[in-house]
This record gives C-alpha cells, structure tokens and sequence, in this order.
C-alpha cells in the first residue's frame, strides 16, 4: 500500500510556522520563507530548526523523536576526565563567534558533501550573535583555536548547532565545558536536534517531541 503524500506548507512573509505536529514522519514541517533574525527566533522557540543545502528552498524541521542532553546526565569517560585534568586546553565563551562558525562551515566531515551552513546561513547567525542569541565556545592551545561549537541560547534551553575540531577532541572539550557551564545555570536542555553514536557517547538520548516541547515552554 503506497502512504499518502501531503504536501509541506511554503511559507510566506507572514511570521508563522505549521502546527508541529502536521511536520513529516522525517521532521519536515516548512519551505520557504527567510532567515530573518525574527523568523529564526520564533522558530528556535517553537521546536524547529533550519536545515538545507546551498541550492535549495529553505526547509524548517521538528523530528520526533527530539535528541538532547539533560546537563545532570552528561558522561565524561575516564580519558576525557584525564584529559581536562592536564589542563591542555583552555576554554573561551563569545570570544570569537565568527570564527567558530566558519570553521564549523569548513572543517572537513569525511562522511559528507558540503557543508549546510550556507553564505545565508552565516549571515543569518552572525546578526543573531550580535543581538545576543547566537553563542560560542572556543577552545584554544597555545593560543590557537583549535575546537569550538555555537548555538542558540534560549535562556533556559540551549540549542546547539554545530561544532569542530582541529585536534583530537577539542570539541568535546567544548561540549562537555558548556554544559557544565549551563548546569550551573540550571538550563533545562541542551537540543542536539538528531541523534548520532558520537552525541550518545556523551550523554544525549532520545525524547518524545513532545516532551521536548514541554521544555522548551518552561
């Protein structure tokens, strides 16, 4: 029996998503629309995230289930925790955003073709870090910057975006620095968006959209 395609919503000027629930059984939910920095805030607040390559429509997406991390759940193996203790490396918060994300947008993945942060996409959260949403974390050794991720700061939910290495595990360094320092803050989540073996290593799991929802509303 072939499934029934329903079409996704195109979005217009008109600040406003599809109800989550309507997205795709892969997370679908719009095309469209822009990466105004009010978009993308509305967005980040509603559970959904952009998500596209170079050449084509906008796509915002909401899987189900949601990946994150609750910050009393993160793991730091035994070799990670020998690791911090020599103190190899040294880590920043807002240093240098620009930095971080272009390295993010070139760092080479070896399992993928291109990268999805897009001219429009480093603009789009460029502006979005000068108004204060847009983080990072930088790691440096000697002085060079050699790790780092950005994301989206929520207040109470973090969501992360990408991250990058140049050394081995520079960018676990930086994850497992930020969520402590969110902890501390008593932040309810970090949203890592799609689950991967390498995000579940440090703690992440799957949640119920739903649920994740919930957090995000507070």
């Amino acid at each position: 029996m072939k499934s029934q395609h329903i079409p996704v919503p195109i979005l217009t000027q008109r600040l406003i998503f599809p109800p989550i629930a309507h997205a795709t059984s892969e997370g679908l939910l719009a095309v469209g629309g822009d990466l105004s920095t009010d978009r993308l805030m509305l967005a980040y607040r509603s559970g959904v995230f952009p998500w596209f390559s170079d050449d084509s429509l906008l796509l915002w997406w909401s899987p189900d289930p949601r990946a994150v991390l609750l910050p009393n759940k993160l793991k730091v193996s035994r070799s990670m925790r020998r690791l911090l203790q020599k103190d190899r490396f040294r880590v920043t918060r807002n240093r240098n955003f620009t930095e971080v994300i272009t390295h993010c947008a070139r760092v080479d993945r070896g399992d993928q073709e291109g990268t999805w942060i897009t001219e429009r996409m480093l603009q789009a959260y460029e502006e979005l870090h000068n108004l204060g949403h847009a983080i990072s974390y930088e790691v440096w050794e000697e002085n060079k910057l050699v790790g780092g991720l950005y994301g989206i700061d929520l207040g109470h939910v973090f969501c992360g975006e990408s991250m990058f290495s140049l050394v081995s595990n520079a960018s676990k360094v930086a994850f497992i620095h930020m969520v402590r320092d969110l902890e501390a803050q008593g932040y309810s989540c970090v949203d890592c968006q799609v689950y991967s073996a390498h995000l579940g290593t440090l703690g992440v799991e799957e949640i119920p959209r739903e649920t994740f929802l919930g957090l995000l509303r507070g």
